[in-house]
């Protein structure tokens, strides 16, 4: 699955606590009214972005026709900081934000982890896209059969 912004990750986690709540899904102008939007068009494309990302399900022409997909392994999601770009090919810098990326929980590390945006197309035969998140956990060595990206592209703060 992709992964979701901290908006989608909102609008999940409030789905799913209504659905407990209620036991049917919220309409297009709860879920507005919830998170302050007035153009229902706004709620709809959010809700396609979490169906297309493959978290919920929804009967066409149907209101109140959303379902949770199960999530595999422990279904939580943490933020982490998307803290820039790394490079696959020139070598660019990686600079702080302050945009968040959920991310399923046993992707983080024990130490200082973060996601970057991969820039580049140097590692296709990894499976590795333009475009694609890398979750990063900061360390000194990289383990046997670990995929590593140097120092130099290590986030530095604005």
């Amino acid at each position: 699955m992709q992964p979701l912004t901290k908006r989608q990750r909102e609008i999940l986690d409030y789905l799913s606590d209504f659905i407990q709540q209620h036991g049917y899904a919220p309409s297009l102008e709860e879920v507005g009214r919830r998170f302050g939007l007035s153009s229902l068009a706004t709620v709809h494309k959010h809700l396609s972005n979490l169906q297309e990302k493959g978290f919920i399900r929804r009967a066409w022409n149907r209101s109140r026709s959303v379902e949770l997909v199960p999530a595999h392994g422990s279904g939580r999601a943490v933020d982490l900081p998307l803290l820039g770009y790394v490079a696959a090919g020139a070598p660019i810098e990686a600079i702080a934000g302050a945009e968040t990326i959920a991310v399923p929980e046993t992707f983080v590390g024990r130490r200082d982890t973060y996601v970057l945006r991969v820039r580049g197309d140097s590692m296709i035969d990894e499976q590795i896209r333009d475009g694609d998140f890398v979750v990063v956990e900061d360390r000194k060595t990289v383990e046997t059969a670990r995929w590593s990206s140097p120092s130099s592209a290590a986030p530095r703060s604005r």
